[in-house]
């Protein structure tokens, strides 16, 4: 299992950087000027190797769950690196989402820690899918390779994913893609933990009435000719469902890490979380020794990351 930390959690440490300087940017200006590399400043003035608010707040997960499942110490963490900058590169928190902020600025007054998430059709962001990776470490253990089989376990997804998206639409993101990162890591092959990590899914909430009027929005990634889809059909905005789509799209388009999480940034708009939430799906498949080590070498905290990586059990 701690091999797979590594991995997933670089995975998305690199891709959330490697998008970072170019984030905002249209597909148009990338066509033209494509990223190859790390990259220094750009958006945000920051230097090669930066994370984001993806990276921190899987950090900020991760480090909670190493000690056990508690949604307050989960919001505790947020509100930390919000205010003070912790899990940050420079003690600063940059880029933050306005529904991650207006969720923790909630909890930050009294609200309970399960009811902060915004819970209308706008709060549909991908704050919650880019840093939901490390709840499956701590599922794992605990529950079989097919996490959609246990009512439970899909319980605990959603409710991480609620701390500040609680809208159904993003429920389901955060239960397809863990189940696809669990079905990449029993099955051993892409194609194989993708489409299983799908279909799963979606039979589980169509098997479940309370997501009736959302689940549809998924349909496209189970459709046969989904990989075949030309790049004009593939959207990289923050919504949730592009966001969701377009990270698969890249890992099946793409048969290494570093041509999956280029694609992901090449393709514009919210570069660093797209590139961050299929970066994650690649390093569990690829493994970290795949990520150039000129790209690992330049990671802002690299070795502050390994530790809350090992600290977790």
């Amino acid at each position: 299992m701690k091999n797979n930390i590594i991995n997933g959690i670089f995975g998305v440490v690199v891709g959330d950087a490697l998008g970072v300087p170019v984030e905002f940017e249209s597909r148009e200006t990338l066509r033209d000027h494509s990223v190859v590399d790390m990259r220094s400043f750009g958006t945000f003035h920051q230097p090669a190797g930066t994370w984001s608010d993806d990276t921190s707040m899987t950090l900020c997960l991760l480090d909670s769950l190493s000690k056990g499942l508690d949604y307050n110490d989960i919001m505790e963490k947020f509100l930390s690196w919000i205010e003070t900058g912790a899990y940050t590169p420079f003690e600063e928190a940059f880029d933050v989402g306005t529904g991650t902020s207006k969720a923790v600025r909630r909890f930050a007054r009294g609200t309970p820690a399960l009811a902060c998430g915004g819970i209308t059709e706008r709060d549909n962001g991908n704050g919650s899918l880019m840093r939901i990776l490390p709840i499956l470490f701590y599922l794992a253990p605990i529950y079989s390779a097919d996490i959609t089989k246990h009512e439970e376990a899909m319980t605990i997804i959603h409710q991480v994913s609620a701390l500040t998206h609680a809208h159904k639409r993003s429920l389901i993101a955060c239960g397809i893609y863990i189940s696809v990162a669990s079905m990449i890591l029993e099955s051993g092959s892409l194609q194989t933990g993708i489409d299983l990590g799908v279909s799963r899914a979606l039979d589980y909430y169509h098997n479940h009435d309370a997501f009736a009027e959302e689940r549809h929005h998924y349909n496209r990634l189970r459709e046969a000719d989904f990989p075949q889809l030309p790049v004009t059909e593939i959207r990289s905005s923050g919504y949730v469902v592009d966001t969701l789509e377009a990270a698969i799209w890249c890992l099946l388009n793409t048969e290494s890490y570093k041509d999956c999480v280029l694609k992901a940034v090449n393709l514009g708009k919210d570069t660093d979380t797209v590139a961050a939430v299929a970066g994650g799906l690649a390093g569990l498949h690829y493994g970290v020794e795949s990520i150039p080590k000129e790209w690992l070498s330049v990671i802002a905290k690299r070795d502050f990351i390994i530790r809350l990586c090992n600290r977790f059990e």
